[in-house]
């Protein structure tokens, strides 16, 4: 155990966000993301059992968001004729709001085929048990 760790954070995602460095990826997937086909040339870190908001909580305690562009945070877009709603969307902006200063300025939308093609030059794809439909998000580490 380490002091000031968030519990959620297994070893493994800890050495992987440690390896990380300045704009590389990380991508946390909702359930229904495909995380094993994507994620073939990276690593992909299971994490059953939780949902997107508390991991991505967790991970912006430790991980700082690129201050060298624009839109640090990628989201994954609504497809056009789909009335899907994305509440969870406004979760995120809160919790990166509560981690950078920038808050929901830091968040873009990536169209879907085009998330998908990022996700797999991703440095690694975290898959989780998240149901709420597009929660698909995509940091990108800054510097300290």
């Amino acid at each position: 155990m380490l002091k000031g760790i968030p519990q959620i954070l297994s070893p493994e995602l800890l050495k992987v966000l440690c390896e990380m460095g300045h704009s590389d990826r990380i991508v946390i997937a909702d359930g229904n993301f495909p995380a094993e086909s994507m994620g073939k040339n990276c690593k992909v870190i299971r994490c059953d059992g939780h949902g997107v908001p508390e991991l991505l909580d967790a991970i912006l305690q430790l991980f700082p968001l690129d201050t060298y562009v624009e839109k640090p945070v990628s989201l994954m877009e609504v497809m056009k004729g789909d009335n899907a709603k994305t509440p969870i969307w406004d979760t995120y902006k809160e919790i990166i709001a509560k981690h950078d200063a920038r808050g929901a300025d830091t968040v873009g939308t990536i169209e879907r085929f085009a998330f998908y093609e990022e996700a797999k030059k991703a440095y690694a794809i975290i898959a989780t048990s998240e149901k709420a439909i597009y929660a698909n998000i995509m940091l990108q580490k800054g510097v300290i």
